[in-house]
Parts: C-alpha cells; structure tokens; sequence
C-alpha cells in the first residue's frame, strides 16, 4: 500500500473515532468537502499544509498521521544525518522530518529537496496556506518563493520568514535542487 493511502486511512479513520464530519473537517482545512474526501480516499497527495490543519483540529501530534505512531521524547532527540522521519507530500519534493520523535513539538522542522523542473519554471506556483509561521533556511541551490503574491528568489544562506496563513509556495530554480530548512511554527493559542 502506497504513503499516500496508508495517511488516509489514518486521517479518515480518525475522523470517524472522533466523530467528526467530513464536512467540519473540511472546513477546519479550508477546502471543500469534496477536495477533502478525494484527500481522505488517498487517490490524491495530501499536502502537508492539509496534515497538520487536520492533526491540530483531531487534537493528535502530526507524526501520528504521518507514521502511525506517537512521540515518545520530551528531552531531547538526535537525527544523524541522511535520516529523519521520510515525508513525501508533494511529487518529487523529499522532506525529512528532523523531530518526529518530540513529544509536544512546538515547532515542525523539516529538511526539504526541492527538484529542478525546466517545465516549471515558467508556471504558476502552486500555493499553500496553513496556520503558524514558517521559516525556510537555503542550504544550498536556489528557491523561487511565493509568499502573498510577492515572489522572491533565495539562494544559500538566504532566509525566508513569514506567516504561513499567507498563500505560499515554492520550486527550485537555476537548473539544480534546492536543499533547504523548513521550521514550521505551531500557531499560538493565546495569539
């Protein structure tokens, strides 16, 4: 069975046990039902965005979605490098999980491989849009951005800091993948 369909199932058996609607979850992603029950059939790539407005309003940690399983650290937790909880969520983007482990994160770091796509290049960007703040780190290539209709092209050393409510979205650009941080801020309760 397929990542995509295995999150699914996870997502919609959730749903169910919780009692929830498909048509409150929807709305909690801030989708239409019918996107969301594609995304909970596993016919479609759930992205990451979806996850997490998902696993905040179920109440459980991401990583549950993700893998099945719960966090078990609350002081610390080491990933070497190369390895991470494996998180591909968008096509042929690779995302590393790098504290999968940590019981109540308060923040969501991910060490993303962005390909190089020629036919991309001059096409729109697909966006995104979820709760808390981001912020993205270039390690090395180069990552054309879109944060809120602005467009922005950051190369390494390059940071990007925003609020992620804001549509966003990104490839990489200059004919090679772009590596970068990615540390997804939970949005505060009391903000």
């Amino acid at each position: 069975m397929s990542k995509t369909k295995e999150i699914a199932q996870r997502l919609k058996g959730l749903r169910n046990m919780l009692e929830i609607s498909p048509e409150a979850a929807a709305n909690a992603c801030g989708i239409g039902v019918e996107k969301y029950l594609e995304y909970e059939s596993g016919k479609t790539d759930l992205p990451v965005s979806i996850l997490f407005n998902c696993a905040e309003f179920f109440g459980v940690d991401v990583t549950e979605l993700f893998s099945g399983n719960s966090p078990k650290l609350g002081q610390y937790t080491v990933v070497r490098a190369g390895k991470g909880m494996e998180v591909e969520r968008r096509e042929g983007f690779s995302y590393r999980h790098l504290a999968s482990n940590f019981k109540n994160r308060e923040a969501e770091p991910f060490l993303v491989t962005a390909p190089y796509k020629a036919e991309e290049q001059d096409k729109e960007i697909p966006l995104s849009v979820h709760a808390g703040q981001e912020l993205d780190y270039i390690l090395s290539g180069r990552l054309k951005i879109v944060i809120g209709g602005k467009t922005e092209v950051l190369e390494e050393g390059d940071a990007a800091y925003y609020d992620s409510g804001l549509p966003h979205g990104m490839i990489a650009t200059g004919g090679k993948p772009c590596v970068f941080l990615a540390v997804v801020l939970k949005k505060n309760a009391e903000a």
